[in-house]
């Protein structure tokens, strides 16, 4: 798969090269004065620093909980996502979303969470139980 990149805003690199690189484990790669960038489990995500004010964004209803519209994560394989599940939960995450299963034992069964970073923005963490029903429908 070819890897993506994207662009983010933060208000504190120093913040946020200690959430992504120490917290979630993410190298780190390029840096400037105002910019990070990060491996984000084989992506580019470059963090850039702004002044502007980062509002938290707005929610959908699924499965009866408020999901941020705006949010970025990754897919783990399934012991990695119930290993930073466990991490994020010692360090004291204030999760959005608590790690949960959805689709037990159905079609597309996954693992989710959702949790802020350091500027407020939303990441999701999910992992599914057979892979190749990512897109299942």
């Amino acid at each position: 798969m070819t890897p993506f990149h994207l662009a983010f805003p933060v208000k504190s690199l120093e913040e946020t090269r200690s959430f992504y690189e120490q917290l979630l484990g993410c190298k780190v790669g390029r840096t400037s004065a105002r910019w990070i960038d990060f491996d984000f489990w084989g992506h580019q995500l470059s963090a850039h620093l702004t002044e502007a004010t980062i509002v938290e964004p707005p929610a959908n209803p699924v499965d009866g909980k408020q999901v941020p519209i705006k949010h970025f994560g990754a897919i783990l394989e399934w012991k990695d996502w119930n290993h930073l599940s466990e991490k994020l939960k010692v360090a004291g995450i204030d999760f959005i979303i608590e790690p949960y299963i959805r689709f037990k034992g159905e079609v597309g069964e996954q693992g989710t969470m959702f949790f802020l970073d350091p500027s407020g923005n939303a990441l999701e963490f999910k992992s599914f139980k057979d892979p190749s029903q990512i897109f299942a429908t």
